[in-house]
């Protein structure tokens, strides 16, 4: 009697593990609270911002800098560093999988979606800064 549900169990599992897409492989898709704790443990990180210029020109996480998924994404995964963990966010995390997933098959390996977005992360009550303004 064991030894069947044991060998359901396995079953099971095999299924719901071969159900998973294959993006959660490439990156670690993250809620707001562990995405920011993982983000100020790394050693090099850089925190990437993946919407559009004039989305990035309002609210954004603190020292992101601004990647827009529709640019030359080609460019921007030419000059960074792979030894760098990069951390991708958006609107609500549809455009940064995308990005994570590119950048992944560019051989980047140290990738991070913040699940939810900047909305998820306002939500949960982080922080937000408004890009300085040239005087």
């Amino acid at each position: 009697m064991k030894r069947t549900h044991f060998v359901l169990y396995l079953s099971l599992m095999s299924g719901i593990i071969s159900a998973q897409s294959s993006d959660s492989l490439k990156y670690y898709s993250l809620d707001p609270y562990d995405f920011h704790l993982a983000y100020l443990r790394a050693d090099s990180a850089m925190m990437v911002d993946v919407r559009e210029r004039f989305e990035f020109r309002g609210k954004k996480i603190h020292d992101a800098v601004n990647i827009p998924s529709s640019g030359n994404l080609e460019y921007a995964s030419d000059t960074i560093s792979k030894n760098w963990a990069l951390f991708f966010y958006c609107t609500t995390d549809f455009r940064s999988r995308r990005v994570a997933a590119y950048f992944y098959d560019r051989g980047f390996r140290d990738l991070y979606n913040l699940e939810g977005g900047i909305v998820a992360w306002r939500n949960d009550g982080f922080p937000l800064t408004r890009r300085n303004r040239k005087k």
